[in-house]
């Protein structure tokens, strides 16, 4: 009978030693449930691969291609505005003309002047015929005489070949005054010439033109207006011309993109008053950054054919400083730390947390290239890093809104 007993208790000993090890098991089990229950729900967010862009945004005035004050050369009084305000304008049209006496006076006389030049000339070259002709005949007789006396020695007296001789080189004297005469005269026919020249280049001045097409944007006088000179302190336009068919956007651009910039890039531009977008060109920039702004102007030229657009309205220029097609990104607050010391959160598929040190590249605003460090897919938490350690269990809660940035 003890025999049995002995052997019974054996045994049940031996099965309670085999059956403790699944319950430690469990309770380890049951202690890991218990820890990931009660961890912190954390957000969190995916890495993803993406296409990057880093843009800068700029504003600027539309401004007219080419604008003018046009000026009056001479000054008078207005006759007549041929234009007004909104007027189109083709270049060299007529815009205004202006009354000037004493312009067409000196225009008269200098025309009465050319005229008695021109006549005074022609009487020069008649007087210049009729002293040829006189040294023909003399020069003629003096000859006749001469040889009469050289083949009959005696026939003729000398004081009749002297005589013929001197009239012969007076003839010739009067030709040569009668040259100079000649010249002078067409000399002051050149004077007169040009002085009409310039008196009618000065009362073509009455007439103000259009320098190029373009719009009248502003009227500064009226007919009967008293108009000065514009070398004048006192001077005021007469109109205003804008080229408005095409227009200039001065940019700002900031020194840490301006080497971006180039001559021929075409850059969109948005106009939020009409709401439309545009197309542009840099056509010049400075190439120089301005001291005191730490910026470099760029012009870009828009096309304006309809007149869509007016002087003075505000327009946007996105500008793409640098991409990255494919990059591997996830949201800035994902990452701790600044430099080159860049950490990431990520939770293992047991929820436990595993600091990642990354490098990083690409960063836009919102969201920051990761180089090294993390893989597609692993799931990082957002923000307030510095509560948690390594290893540490947590329940993430992705934010779907931003595991997929928008582009």
């Amino acid at each position: 009978m003890n025999s049995y007993i002995r052997i019974t208790g054996a045994i049940g000993a031996a099965l309670m030693l085999v059956a403790i090890p699944p319950l430690t098991s469990c309770s380890r089990h049951l202690r890991a449930a218990t820890n990931v229950k009660n961890a912190p729900v954390v957000p969190a967010t995916r890495v993803v691969r993406t296409n990057l862009n880093n843009s800068t945004t700029l504003t600027a005035e539309f401004e007219p291609f080419y604008e003018v004050d046009v000026m009056a050369k001479e000054a008078g009084y207005l006759r007549h505005m041929y234009v007004d305000i909104g007027d189109s304008v083709g270049k060299g049209q007529l815009l205004a003309t202006l009354d000037i006496p004493e312009l067409q006076n000196n225009l008269t006389r200098a025309e009465a002047d050319l005229q008695t030049a021109k006549a005074e000339k022609a009487s020069a070259e008649e007087s210049l015929k009729s002293a040829e002709a006189s040294h023909s005949i003399a020069h003629v007789s003096y000859t006749r005489i001469l040889d009469v006396s050289k083949r009959e020695p005696g026939l003729v007296p000398l004081q009749e070949v002297d005589v013929a001789h001197s009239r012969d080189l007076e003839a010739e004297a009067q030709i040569a005054a009668a040259k100079q005469n000649v010249l002078a005269a067409v000399s002051r026919q050149q004077a007169a010439s040009a002085e009409l020249a310039h008196e009618t280049s000065l009362f073509s001045y009455s007439r103000i033109l259009a320098p190029f097409k373009g719009v009248i944007t502003k009227r500064y006088a009226s007919d009967g207006a008293m108009i000065q000179a514009g070398t004048s302190s006192q001077a005021l336009p007469v109109v205003r011309v804008s080229q408005n068919d095409v227009l200039r956007l001065m940019l700002p651009v900031p020194e840490e993109v301006a080497g971006t910039i180039h001559d021929g890039e075409l850059i969109r531009v948005n106009v939020p008053s009409v709401g439309k977008t545009f197309t542009g060109k840099v056509s010049r920039f400075e190439d120089r950054i301005q001291s005191s702004s730490r910026t470099m102007t760029a012009e870009v030229d828009i096309d304006n054919p309809k007149h869509e657009l007016i002087p003075g309205m505000y327009a946007e220029v996105k500008l793409n400083v640098a991409s990255a097609d494919n990059a591997l990104a996830v949201p800035v607050e994902a990452l701790e730390g600044t430099g080159d010391s860049r950490h990431l959160y990520v939770v293992d598929s047991s929820g436990a947390l595993r600091i990642h040190k990354v490098t990083v590249g690409l960063q836009t605003p919102q969201y920051i290239q990761i180089l090294s460090g993390a893989q597609a897919g692993e799931i990082a938490i957002l923000g307030r890093q510095s509560e948690y350690s390594d290893g540490q269990q947590v329940r993430p809660r992705i934010d779907e809104t931003i595991t997929t940035p928008r582009q």
